[in-house]
């Protein structure tokens, strides 16, 4: 397991639970220079790249109409182009190993919006767009290309939501609680694993039905 993070400790956490399975790699996914070589040291140091997760991302919330360039540019750097990057370099490998399992993370903001939130909703909407395009492309080469789109689940991001917000979740979603990150990481082993071989192209919702 190769983990990148944009900051030096970002993975350390997540290492030491892999063991000597997993190596800490820094780099910005919105510099498509840094994605490439990190791309190229984890297929030289681990011999081969079979499966890509796409989880980085930022918020910058605003209304629209105080809503900077630099707020829209960078969540599109980061989410939509930051996974651009990544595929790009990551597909390579796996085309030629005819096998491969690309996941990106989107979010159910991308399925039906939120004020305040057209940047992050507009990179996760382009996001489902570009994970059915390369699943098209991709088939072929026995490469599979899913996404999944969480709801609200329990971060260090969401822990900053508003009393008011949680409470809403709580009472509008029918499992009545917020995620966690295992019922994600649950979602991506699935399809990561031999179990979805035949599904790809394809949006898996977790959001305990929020969206119904």
């Amino acid at each position: 397991v190769a983990c990148l993070s944009s900051t030096d400790g970002g993975c350390v956490a997540t290492v030491g639970e892999a063991g000597n399975s997993a190596i800490a790699l820094k780099c910005d996914v919105a510099d498509g220079g840094e994605v490439d070589a990190a791309v190229a040291e984890t297929v030289a140091r681990l011999g081969g790249l079979d499966i890509l997760v796409n989880n980085a991302g930022i918020t910058r919330d605003q209304l629209l109409i105080r809503m900077s360039d630099d707020d829209w540019d960078a969540v599109m750097n980061v989410i939509l182009k930051g996974a651009f990057d990544c595929v790009r370099a990551a597909s390579k490998p796996m085309m030629k190993a005819r096998w491969g399992r690309i996941i990106n993370i989107t979010s159910i903001v991308g399925l039906g919006g939120q004020a305040g939130q057209a940047n992050y909703a507009a990179s996760k909407a382009g996001l489902i767009g570009f994970t059915k395009s390369i699943a098209r492309e991709f088939g072929s080469r026995g490469i599979t290309c899913n996404a999944i789109a969480p709801g609200f689940i329990e971060t260090d991001m969401t822990a900053e939501l508003p009393q008011n917000l949680r409470e809403h979740v709580h009472n509008t979603a029918p499992l009545g609680r917020l995620g966690t990150v295992q019922n994600i990481a649950s979602a991506a082993l699935f399809l990561a694993g031999e179990g979805s071989s035949y599904i790809t192209g394809q949006v898996l919702v977790v959001d305990g039905g929020l969206s119904l």
